[in-house]
């Protein structure tokens, strides 16, 4: 027997519908967040700003929400492994996730949090208090933390290689993100220098 076949069911329609979400949930954010930038048809449509992003916010939110109860579903499926079921250890890096998520919503706002600077809500100054000071991106590696905790009060193989992908993908994501919000900045940047 091998690995693979002891351990994670690739063929599981779980398994396959929890790497489409993953891989879909910032895809998602990222297009819309960006056709909003270019042509504010989300702003028009909800004929607010503030509106519109919370319409995005809700959802991202929903889409996780579901990209969640997949994952669960995939845990359930999947082979356990005794030997990774280890509670302690998942329980403190769940805490840990969670931490950096809801600190970093709090420093961030809700519009921070949920893409508001495409739709023009931007912040007076980068965030650089806590957790900014100890990660760049805590949302991003806490989200990544509470799946693997999980996967690990699971006892889960199927859950690892899962948050590895979590990770995976808001690595690939902030490649788009970081730049393109860098330019948001440095082009209000450059207009209040004209003024």
């Amino acid at each position: 027997m091998s690995f693979i076949t002891d351990y994670l069911r690739l063929d599981d329609l779980n398994f396959l519908i929890t790497v489409v979400l993953i891989m879909f949930s910032p895809t998602y954010w990222n297009l819309v967040a960006r056709s909003e930038y270019r042509s504010h048809w989300v702003t028009r449509l909800f004929r607010s700003a503030r509106v519109g992003c919370s319409v995005l916010a809700v959802s991202i939110m929903l889409l996780g929400l579901h990209r969640d109860w997949w994952f669960q579903q995939t845990l359930n499926s999947q082979p356990k492994v005794s030997a990774l079921q280890i509670p302690v250890l998942g329980y403190a890096v769940i805490a840990t996730g969670a931490l950096l998520v809801l600190s970093s919503f709090w420093a961030l706002g809700w519009y921070g949090t949920f893409l508001g600077d495409y739709f023009g809500m931007l912040m007076d100054e980068p965030v650089t208090g806590f957790p900014f000071n100890l990660v760049t991106d805590p949302m991003y590696v806490g989200t990544t933390m509470n799946f693997a905790g999980v996967a690990l009060l699971e006892g889960s193989v199927a859950g690892l290689v899962l948050a590895a992908l979590v990770g995976l993908c808001y690595k690939v994501a902030l490649l788009f993100e970081g730049p393109f919000t860098e330019e948001i900045y440095r082009k209000r940047d450059d207009d209040k220098r004209k003024v």
